[in-house]
């Protein structure tokens, strides 16, 4: 039992001495003062922009406010972050990115409804009687450090006949002035030295208690903590990624069509100047290059459908255009009907397109219809609606393993639906519902 005493005590007393103890001790000073600040900027401006607009005429100047204030507050909360990164070493990944809405009106609703930035104002709020302690643990340093030079102090400057100079003040961090006392003499400044001593040991386990109090705030109000920031966040990485996708595959798209196409389409070329050339008693070798020539010709063929099925070509002129063609080779008579305003991003795009290429294909194949009619529009929701009907016989059901299965799930990816009305009989209606941006 003696022993686990002299250990516990050794570390109480050694925890002054430590490099953490400098950086928690920085961390109160620097962190108080900020929360302070942040304290008083985040009080000032939300009330002067709730006063000013509860009036009718100063609603759009408190409304700015409003908004000002919350995206000080996020400066503010990046400043705490980096702080507890810096002297803590503790680090809290930041809330995601503020995403701003379309026009004014959009970006003023999207800054108010900015969940970040006000559990960043109630961090402010949290934060002042914790800056208050820390400001205080920090004082209480300050002060034991003073007491524990009184020693040294008397020896170099007090070191004369009692009365000649002021005696000495000893501070007491507890009460401050109203529990200091006076020292006439050396060995009384020893006092003050032990009093200094349990000040500085003390501030040293308040500022470790306190900063632990202020990490827990800071992981629960600065960082992205909520379910719903967290689900923002991982829609906004999955556009990312879905975004990507689509440009890589318009590069490898690309290189197949300036690369291997152009070499193979020169190969055949050259195969069909040999065999011209060729003697007609040679029949032998013009068997081998007819055999390469056509061979080549096949493979260029498939390629050339390799890279429309990654990224059709017709596509860079607009959906419509790339709809328009791919009605003109359908089978069963299609016509096309566009009304798009905003262009889809090239990811949606490209989902539209295939969603139809694969509902013609499908129509084809099993409704036994006269015509395909393609509707594709855009509505002010910020959604783009594609409808494909045929006046087959009905029956589509995605539930029975069909590809219409495969193009929910697909549409699934970027939040779109896939609807389906197909009663027995005909006819059959599939709406293909997304976004316009993933």
């Amino acid at each position: 039992m003696s022993e686990e005493i002299r250990r516990v005590t050794g570390i109480i007393l050694r925890a002054p001495l430590t490099r953490r103890t400098v950086r928690e001790l920085l961390y109160c000073g620097l962190g108080g003062l900020a929360g302070v600040a942040g304290f008083l900027i985040t009080i000032v401006m939300l009330a002067l922009g709730l006063t000013i607009s509860v009036s009718v005429l100063g609603t759009v100047i408190g409304l700015l406010l409003l908004t000002l204030a919350l995206r000080v507050s996020r400066r503010v909360g990046a400043l705490h972050r980096r702080l507890a990164s810096w002297l803590l070493r503790y680090r809290v990944e930041a809330p995601p990115k503020f995403q701003p809405g379309i026009g004014i009106l959009g970006r003023l609703d999207k800054r108010l409804r900015d969940r970040a930035a006000w559990r960043t104002v109630s961090y402010s709020l949290l934060k002042l009687p914790v800056a208050t302690v820390q400001l205080y643990t920090i004082t209480a340093a300050v002060i034991g450090l003073v007491d524990l030079t009184y020693p040294v102090d008397w020896v170099l400057f007090r070191n004369h006949p009692a009365g000649l100079l002021h005696p000495l003040v000893a501070l007491n961090p507890v009460s401050f002035g109203a529990g200091s006392f006076q020292i006439y003499s050396w060995p009384g400044t020893f006092l003050a030295a032990i009093l200094g001593a349990a000040s500085v040991v003390g501030a040293t386990w308040l500022a470790r208690a306190i900063n632990a109090g202020d990490r827990r705030l800071v992981r629960a109000l600065l960082g992205p903590s909520s379910m719903a920031e967290r689900v923002s966040e991982l829609e906004r990485t999955r556009t990312l990624a879905v975004e990507d996708s689509a440009a890589a595959l318009r590069r490898v798209e690309r290189d197949l069509h300036d690369g291997a196409q152009m070499r193979l389409a020169a190969l055949a070329m050259n195969l069909g100047m040999a065999r011209e050339k060729l003697d007609n008693d040679d029949a032998t070798a013009r068997e081998l290059i007819d055999a390469a020539h056509r061979n080549a010709v096949d493979a260029l063929a498939d390629l050339r459908d390799l890279a429309r099925g990654i990224h059709p070509p017709a596509l860079d002129n607009g959906l419509p255009s790339a709809l328009a063609t791919l009605a003109a080779s359908s089978a069963i008579p299609a016509s096309v009907t566009a009304d798009i305003g905003t262009r889809p991003a090239p990811a949606i795009e490209t989902i539209a397109y295939f969603c139809a290429a694969e509902l013609i294909a499908n129509a084809t194949k099993h409704s036994y219809a006269n015509q395909i009619k393609i509707n594709i529009y855009t509505e002010r929701s910020g959604v783009l609606r594609l409808e494909v009907t045929d006046d087959g016989i009905g029956g589509a059901d995605a539930a029975r393993g069909s590809g219409l299965a495969g193009l929910a799930q697909r549409v699934s990816t970027v939040d779109g639906q896939l609807n389906v009305s197909s009663p027995p009989g005909g006819p059959t209606v599939v709406t293909v519902i997304l976004p316009l941006k993933a």
